[in-house]
């Protein structure tokens, strides 16, 4: 289950990894996230920097999820096996996607996950310690596109799911308003998805990509649980605009 939910917490508190540094994750699993999410679907972070960093955000006590790049069982296998503590999975559209992401994750009878002996199972000398652990890894699948919405209640009524992050980018693309948030359709899109989750208790997810506490503040109160606020990327170039406009501007 997940990490907010467990502890009777309204919301979880996470961000995004896409620098493949462990000093990014040591620096960002410090200042408090409940959870940090190392991103291989948009960034060229590698499979042997994905356990690096798991490594160092598990050894802060904080929750290392990882968003494969495809709905795949060999990458989500992989990360699993390297210690992650659940995945976040691109464009869900179907009951079968949110299926075959289940399937990829459990072990035999629950799932179709191959069995292997590294990282995650302590290199075989903590195996059996890992096949409970492996029944609450999170599965959050991502409701990127408008197919998703219709088939919303289909896709988080298959046994395992634990929650859902709405891509509100790449659903605005779908519905040929890409990036219009305030576009009719992409706006009844979101309520619905919302609607849904809510009616099914399925924890929502939303990931506010720049700093704006604002935004985060609004979407905790219409029942969002699992909030990712920016990214590594995003909070160096912020401080580094906002502390040369400052100097820059106090010297001319």
């Amino acid at each position: 289950m997940i990490l907010g939910i467990k502890q009777n917490k309204s919301y979880t508190v996470g961000s995004w990894i896409t620098i493949g540094h462990t000093i990014i994750a040591e620096l960002m699993a410090d200042a408090g996230f409940d959870w940090l999410c190392i991103d291989i679907e948009h960034s060229v972070i590698d499979y042997r920097e994905v356990q690096e960093l798991i490594s160092v955000i598990q050894s802060k006590d904080v929750i290392a999820y990882v968003r494969v790049g495809e709905n795949n069982n060999r990458i989500i296998k992989r990360v699993l096996d390297a210690g992650a503590d659940g995945v976040i999975v691109p464009m869900v559209c179907t009951k079968t996607d949110a299926e075959k992401v289940v399937n990829a994750v459990r072990y035999p009878p629950y799932g179709k996950r191959g069995v292997g002996l590294s990282r995650a199972q302590g290199y075989g000398f903590g195996f059996n310690e890992y096949l409970d652990k492996q029944k609450d890894l999170d599965i959050i699948v991502q409701i990127e596109h408008i197919d998703a919405i219709h088939n919303l209640k289909e896709i988080l009524s298959v046994k395992g799911v634990s929650g859902s992050i709405i891509g509100p980018y790449d659903l605005s693309s779908s519905l040929g308003k890409i990036g219009n948030y305030e576009d009719f359709d992409v706006k009844n899109a979101l309520s619905n998805y919302e609607k849904i989750s809510l009616e099914m208790n399925i924890p929502m997810g939303y990931h506010i990509t720049d700093q704006n506490i604002g935004k985060f503040i609004e979407m905790h109160k219409r029942g969002y649980t699992i909030l990712a606020l920016s990214f590594d990327a995003m909070y160096l170039g912020t401080i580094l605009r906002k502390s040369l406009k400052q100097i820059k501007s106090g010297m001319i």
